[in-house]
Protein backbone atom coordinates (compact mmCIF):
# COMPACT_ATOMS: atom_id res chain seq x y z
CA UNK A 1 0.00 0.00 0.00
CA UNK A 2 1.44 3.33 -1.02
CA UNK A 3 0.55 5.93 1.60
CA UNK A 4 0.61 9.69 1.12
CA UNK A 5 1.89 11.12 4.37
CA UNK A 6 -0.35 13.71 6.00
CA UNK A 7 1.94 15.92 8.08
CA UNK A 8 0.93 19.51 7.32
CA UNK A 9 -2.40 21.02 8.28
CA UNK A 10 -2.49 22.85 4.93
CA UNK A 11 -2.83 19.46 3.21
CA UNK A 12 -6.44 19.32 4.39
CA UNK A 13 -7.35 22.02 1.85
CA UNK A 14 -5.53 19.99 -0.83
CA UNK A 15 -7.43 16.85 0.23
CA UNK A 16 -10.72 18.75 -0.04
CA UNK A 17 -9.82 19.84 -3.59
CA UNK A 18 -8.64 16.34 -4.56
CA UNK A 19 -11.82 14.83 -3.15
CA UNK A 20 -13.90 16.55 -5.85
CA UNK A 21 -12.40 14.24 -8.48
CA UNK A 22 -11.30 11.20 -6.43
CA UNK A 23 -12.38 9.85 -3.06
CA UNK A 24 -9.76 10.15 -0.32
CA UNK A 25 -8.96 7.77 2.53
CA UNK A 26 -7.49 9.28 5.69
CA UNK A 27 -6.16 6.81 8.24
CA UNK A 28 -5.48 8.27 11.67
CA UNK A 29 -3.00 5.94 13.35
CA UNK A 30 -1.48 5.88 16.84
CA UNK A 31 2.02 4.43 16.70
CA UNK A 32 1.79 3.49 20.41
CA UNK A 33 -1.48 1.56 20.29
CA UNK A 34 -1.53 -2.18 19.59
CA UNK A 35 -5.12 -2.04 18.30
CA UNK A 36 -4.13 0.72 15.89
CA UNK A 37 -1.13 -1.33 14.76
CA UNK A 38 -3.31 -4.38 14.17
CA UNK A 39 -5.89 -2.35 12.22
CA UNK A 40 -3.15 -0.81 10.06
CA UNK A 41 -1.55 -4.20 9.35
CA UNK A 42 -4.91 -5.73 8.44
CA UNK A 43 -5.78 -2.83 6.13
CA UNK A 44 -2.41 -3.01 4.38
CA UNK A 45 -2.66 -6.80 4.00
CA UNK A 46 -6.10 -6.61 2.38
CA UNK A 47 -5.43 -3.54 0.21
CA UNK A 48 -5.14 -4.15 -3.54
CA UNK A 49 -3.12 -1.86 -5.81
CA UNK A 50 -6.17 -1.20 -7.98
CA UNK A 51 -7.92 0.33 -4.95
CA UNK A 52 -5.65 3.36 -5.41
CA UNK A 53 -7.69 4.23 -8.52
CA UNK A 54 -10.84 4.51 -6.41
CA UNK A 55 -9.46 5.76 -3.12
CA UNK A 56 -6.30 7.83 -2.59
CA UNK A 57 -4.82 6.88 0.82
CA UNK A 58 -3.38 9.35 3.32
CA UNK A 59 -1.68 8.27 6.54
CA UNK A 60 -1.64 10.45 9.67
CA UNK A 61 0.64 9.68 12.62
CA UNK A 62 -1.66 11.34 15.09
CA UNK A 63 0.85 11.34 17.97
CA UNK A 64 3.26 13.42 15.90
CA UNK A 65 0.45 15.54 14.41
CA UNK A 66 -2.19 16.02 17.11
CA UNK A 67 -3.14 19.42 15.67
CA UNK A 68 -3.98 17.84 12.31
CA UNK A 69 -5.96 15.09 14.01
CA UNK A 70 -8.00 17.69 15.90
CA UNK A 71 -8.51 19.69 12.70
CA UNK A 72 -9.77 16.56 10.92
CA UNK A 73 -12.35 15.95 13.65
CA UNK A 74 -13.57 19.53 13.41
CA UNK A 75 -13.39 19.91 9.63
CA UNK A 76 -15.16 16.64 8.83
CA UNK A 77 -17.52 16.70 11.82
CA UNK A 78 -16.42 13.37 13.31
CA UNK A 79 -15.62 12.40 16.87
CA UNK A 80 -11.88 11.80 17.27
CA UNK A 81 -11.00 8.14 17.60
CA UNK A 82 -7.87 6.12 17.04
CA UNK A 83 -7.41 4.28 14.86
CA UNK A 84 -9.90 5.86 12.52
CA UNK A 85 -10.45 5.63 8.77
CA UNK A 86 -12.40 8.33 6.93
CA UNK A 87 -13.57 8.42 3.33
CA UNK A 88 -13.69 12.01 2.03
CA UNK A 89 -15.72 13.08 -0.99
CA UNK A 90 -16.35 16.66 -2.10
CA UNK A 91 -14.80 17.94 1.12
CA UNK A 92 -17.06 15.89 3.39
CA UNK A 93 -16.66 12.67 5.33
CA UNK A 94 -19.06 10.17 3.75
CA UNK A 95 -17.96 7.08 5.70
CA UNK A 96 -15.87 6.27 8.72
CA UNK A 97 -14.73 3.27 10.70
CA UNK A 98 -12.77 2.88 13.89
CA UNK A 99 -10.68 0.30 15.66
CA UNK A 100 -11.12 -3.26 14.40
CA UNK A 101 -14.08 -2.23 12.21
CA UNK A 102 -11.56 -0.79 9.73
CA UNK A 103 -11.86 -2.96 6.65
CA UNK A 104 -10.41 -2.39 3.18
CA UNK A 105 -13.41 -3.90 1.38
CA UNK A 106 -15.88 -1.68 3.27
CA UNK A 107 -13.79 1.45 2.62
CA UNK A 108 -13.54 0.73 -1.11
CA UNK A 109 -17.24 -0.12 -1.31
CA UNK A 110 -18.14 3.16 0.44
CA UNK A 111 -15.96 5.07 -2.02
CA UNK A 112 -17.89 3.60 -4.95
CA UNK A 113 -21.33 4.64 -3.74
Amino acid sequence: MKWNELNDINQLAIIDRESTSQKILILKHSTRCSISGAALARLERKWKDENNETLKPYYLDLLANRDISNAIAERYNVVHESPQALVISNGKCIFSQTHMEINADDLVRASQE
